[in-house]
């Protein structure tokens, strides 16, 4: 009977070990959990009968399980079930001092059956969040970094994706413009957040995010992934075009050939993946002024004048490549000064050339203006002079007329 009754006991701890590897939980952490447990069911089946302070201790080699009554030692004991006087106590241990806890084994007959159905609800609730736990950290190590989903179903605009141990929602907002999906489709996504929640972990994907192009570069190009090539800004309208400024950290390597890859098929790659998203590759610069000529290409760009105030530039391009530096509906111009954080005007060579005319010619009247203000100014003093000189000689006349009279 003893036999058995071991026998049992061990099924039980190589069911618990078997959870932890499949689950991949903590075996100590189960433990501790079924002990939790076996301690509120000794309190809600035999909490009349003896001390509400116990500890279940669970054999972790046989599955042995003992509830041992924890009793405080004190100087003035108020309290039979849960205090134990100093001189009780060394009676016991001469080793015993004041606040240790005494032990006494207090284990129910048939203990192990009624609280095995008062801790199967605990262990299985306790299971789940460790499951859920794992599963947040395992997602949130990948926070901004990509990862293959599985398409399931689609719902109102919303595209549902099997990520393997969880699902997340790819929303209307983050899919490429024209992209199509379909059920069993294996399509790369770029996680944006990973939050906690008590169903399980809240993942946020997007293919529209431009981390989603550093990632792919990063894959594609070993220079970027080794840290010789840098991408130092992306911007991008997905499904449509990107920009991408990347510098050499290296004399010897080219960044952009790097990135283009022998005969374009690493840039191509990328291009595919992104369903022929088309990719502009700049080189960045320190100097603002070669940076957002740069971002402007593929139009040639002739000068480029800072506007400190505002962080704003003006851009000079020869007249047949205005249309071209502007972009289909704005969008080179959009893009580049996303990308360099710049506002950017654009004017062509004549148009340039007519607004510095009329600068000058403004200029020139202003500056006739106040040469006719000063020549009027110079006339009133005159007057002014005048008037005075005559007021002046009429008071002499007056005085000498008078003397005369005398």
């Amino acid at each position: 009977m003893a036999k058995a009754t071991v026998k049992k006991k061990d099924e039980v701890i190589l069911a618990l070990k078997a959870i932890a590897e499949e689950k991949g939980i903590s075996e100590e952490m189960l433990f501790e959990t079924l002990e939790d447990a076996m301690i509120a069911a000794y309190k809600k089946n035999y909490v009349n009968s003896g001390s509400t302070n116990v500890r279940v201790n669970i054999d972790r080699e046989t599955g042995e399980i003992k509830v041992f009554a924890l009793r405080r030692v004190v100087e003035e004991v108020l309290d039979d079930q849960d205090e134990i006087s100093l001189e009780e106590a060394k009676e016991l241990d001469p080793r015993y001092e004041l606040l240790d806890f005494v032990e006494n084994e207090v284990t129910p007959a048939n203990f192990a059956r009624v609280a095995a159905q008062s801790a199967k609800q605990i262990v299985t609730q306790r299971i789940k969040e460790a499951e859920r736990s794992i599963l947040y950290n395992q997602y949130h190590e990948k926070e901004f970094d990509v990862i293959f989903g599985t398409v399931q179903r689609k719902d109102k605009g919303n595209i549902y994706i099997d990520l393997g141990k969880t699902e997340t929602v790819l929303t209307p907002t983050e899919q490429i413009p024209g992209e199509n999906y379909q059920f069993n489709d294996k399509i790369l996504l770029y996680i944006v957040e990973v939050k906690q929640n008590p169903k399980g972990p809240m993942i946020a994907v997007s293919r529209t995010h431009p981390g989603l192009v550093k990632r792919l570069f990063e894959k594609e190009v070993p220079e970027i992934y080794d840290g010789i090539v840098e991408i130092k800004a992306i911007s991008r309208e997905a499904g449509s075009r990107t920009k991408i400024a990347v510098h050499s950290n290296d004399p010897e390597v080219e960044p952009m050939g790097a990135c283009v890859g022998p005969r374009g098929t690493r840039v191509q790659s990328i291009v595919t993946e992104l369903r022929n998203e088309k990719i502009d590759i700049i080189k960045w610069s320190s100097d603002p002024k070669e940076f957002i000529a740069n971002a402007l290409s593929p139009s040639k760009v002739l000068d480029v004048i800072i506007v400190e105030e505002g962080n704003s530039c003006k851009v000079v391009v020869d007249d047949n490549q205005l249309s071209l530096a502007i972009g289909k509906e704005g969008q080179n111009v959009r893009l580049a000064a996303k990308l360099t954080g710049w506002k950017i005007d654009i004017k062509s060579k004549k148009q340039y050339e007519a607004e510095l005319l009329l600068k000058e010619e403004e200029a020139k009247v202003k500056e006739e203006a106040s040469l006719m203000t000063e020549e009027e100014d110079i006339l009133e003093e005159e007057v002014l002079v005048d008037e005075e000189t005559e007021a002046a000689e009429l008071e002499d006349t007056e005085e000498a007329e008078e003397t005369e009279e005398v």
